[in-house]
């Protein structure tokens, strides 16, 4: 129904084109019909007429905003609006959320490392008069705004805060392209990095690198463990020391452990007194 007023020219045309070829006659036809019609039927026509023209329906979504002899009076909807035709002309504004993909960029980091980044924004329009009249084209500014800041923002980075900090580089991009959108009536919802491609042998290198601090920490947490069971290893040294029958005991439980085992060890027991006596002669 919104589209029927802009067929009115159309028709205009129409009616001058067939005036043109009948020229008298055509005069005559149209005198013949409104002596058949009546003036109530005809103007009832020109008031349907009027009315599929002039009435529009704009769905919640989106909004209309109106431009009067050129001139915009404002943003009317959602529901029924009536416009003046011909006078009168709507540009529909959506006011979902759009779902912007950024193509991918060729990026320089800051440690001159060159990767591949692609992202994805979040926007809605807020303000549809600014939208239609304070840029030509708000998606494609707002992709070609987004494009320049991803490489900017991303050539600023290194390669490892680009890899482990993306939530902040993701905050940092949506707070610049909303500020640069505003004006337009634009609001950034959210900005996400979706995959970052790395060079072939900048993958490997990244590969033994990781392989090499995962040998690193595994050493340090051997030696680590050597060092603490050295510590207890002392501190029961000690205990022991202090009394000399409880190197007998151990030495007690340790046979029976190993007599618990279905093994055809042998164990020969052998005092320690006899062993400081052997060491006491040979001194003497």
């Amino acid at each position: 129904m919104g589209r029927v007023g802009d067929l009115i020219p159309v028709l205009i045309f129409l009616i001058a084109f067939l005036g043109a070829i009948f020229g008298k006659d055509f005069i005559k036809v149209l005198g013949g019909l409104s002596m058949v019609l009546s003036p109530v039927v005809i103007l009832v026509i020109l008031g349907i007429i009027f009315l599929v023209s002039a009435v529009k329906v704009i769905p919640e979504y989106e909004r209309a905003v109106v431009f009067r002899l050129g001139r915009v009076i404002g943003a009317k909807g959602p529901g029924l609006i009536i416009v003046i035709p011909i006078i009168d002309r709507i540009v529909r504004v959506s006011l979902r959320t759009i779902t912007l993909d950024v193509p991918t960029q060729d990026i320089i980091t800051k440690d001159n490392v060159s990767v591949q980044v692609d992202a994805v924004v979040y926007f809605r329009v807020i303000e549809p008069v600014n939208a239609i009249v304070e840029v030509e084209d708000y998606l494609y500014a707002t992709s070609q705004i987004a494009q320049t800041t991803l490489r900017s923002i991303c050539g600023e980075a290194e390669l490892d805060e680009l890899l482990s900090k993306r939530e902040k580089i993701n905050i940092k991009l949506q707070e610049i392209i909303d500020r640069q959108t505003d004006p337009w009536g634009v609001k950034v919802v959210a900005v996400e990095l979706k995959k970052i491609d790395l060079p072939e042998d900048l993958r490997k290198a990244i590969a033994r690198q990781a392989e090499a601090e995962r040998e690193r920490r595994a050493k340090i947490i051997s030696a680590e463990a050597e060092y603490q069971a050295s510590q207890k290893l002392l501190e029961a040294a000690k205990v022991l020391a202090q009394e000399p029958i409880a190197i007998q005991l151990r030495y007690l439980e340790t046979m029976h452990t190993i007599g618990l085992t279905n093994s055809k060890t042998i164990v020969f027991p052998f005092p320690f007194e006899f062993a400081e006596f052997l060491k006491g002669n040979k001194k003497g």
